[in-house]
């Protein structure tokens, strides 16, 4: 369901729907050899167009609820997109399998969080993945770059650094220092000079 989701979102930059995400790429310096690397993608901005995508495709409400991508209705019980008009980049694991997505809005004045990422599920803990790490795994540099934000790691890997991965909205966890200790014994950590 997950890679069939990407496949849906990653059709929808390239549609007209799209053209202001791709923009927004674009503008951000994402050449199309980038956005495909990364399958980057755009969530439309409705309620309903990846469900009934992936209802077209066979699935069922309890799968779409299951792998985090529909948020259901407090009032009725119905299911609608958990992420709308949104840069989508897939959360890959390190086995290639698509796990989850992180969102970012695209309008500056947007009151919407600026990034939403997949709740957990059977099959993404966010606290046991790094964003990017299923490229940078093939790196021939001898450390890791750690940053805080999907952007971060494609800017990164654009300019040649191809050992930059991304912690998923949360510190550094011990897991993720664990999975980072498989692939090297030195990580750069880059975060954001913030408080948090």
């Amino acid at each position: 369901l997950s890679k069939e989701a990407a496949r849906f979102f990653y059709s929808k930059l390239y549609s007209p729907e799209g053209a202001a995400a791709l923009e927004y790429a674009r503008g951000r310096g994402m050449p199309k050899s980038t956005l495909t690397t990364f399958g980057v993608g755009y969530a439309p901005n409705t309620w309903d167009s990846l469900v009934k995508a992936m209802k077209a495709k066979g699935y069922t409400e309890q799968e779409l609820k299951d792998s985090g991508l529909v948020t259901v209705s407090q009032k009725n019980g119905n299911i609608f997109d958990r992420f709308r008009d949104r840069l989508m980049f897939p959360i890959i694991d390190v086995r290639g399998n698509v796990i989850a997505f992180g969102g970012r809005v695209i309008k500056k004045d947007s009151e919407a969080a600026k990034y939403l990422n997949s709740p957990e599920t059977l099959i993404f803990n966010k606290r046991k993945n790094l964003f990017g790490l299923n490229l940078a795994k093939k790196t021939k540099h001898p450390y890791f770059i750690l940053v805080e934000g999907n952007i971060d790691v494609v800017a990164l890997h654009q300019y040649g650094f191809d050992n930059a991965v991304a912690s998923l909205g949360t510190s550094l966890t011990e897991e993720q220092a664990a999975l980072l200790s498989k692939y090297t014994e030195q990580v750069v950590l880059i975060y954001d000079g913030d408080n948090a």
